[in-house]
């Protein structure tokens, strides 16, 4: 048992990291075999969904899951089913700004300047 505080950081991080890869892995391992039990546009694009998790999370290399990707396109040619377009929601275009007002701006004031006073 690490008696550094930082170390005992480390230990707690890590475990919370191992908990969460596993369940990452988990999914991935899940949606890959379901894509191969039943060739299904939707279970392709979930397998390759979790597949791009993955290799975020850097559970996986990303090689290895473009090599996955390349792997499970090649199969699902072979099944006859044909991919669909990842639906991506329309890019919102910025409203047009409404003309506002040119908000007025106080008159700059001079500097104040001393008068000289003259000695009687």
């Amino acid at each position: 048992m690490p008696i550094i505080k930082s170390a005992k950081k480390r230990v707690k991080v890590a475990r919370k990291a191992t908990v969460r890869n596993a369940k990452t892995k988990r999914s991935l391992k899940a949606s890959l075999k379901a894509f191969v039990g039943k060739p299904t546009a939707d279970s392709h694009a979930k397998a390759q969904s979790s597949l791009d998790k993955a290799a975020k999370k850097n559970v996986v290399h990303k090689n290895k899951v473009a090599r996955k990707k390349r792997q499970l396109a090649k199969a699902a040619k072979a099944a006859g089913v044909k991919p669909t377009a990842a639906k991506k929601a329309p890019a919102k275009k910025p409203a047009a700004k409404a003309a506002k007002p040119a908000a007025k701006k106080a008159p700059a004031k001079k500097p104040a300047v001393k008068k000289t006073t003259t000695k009687k």
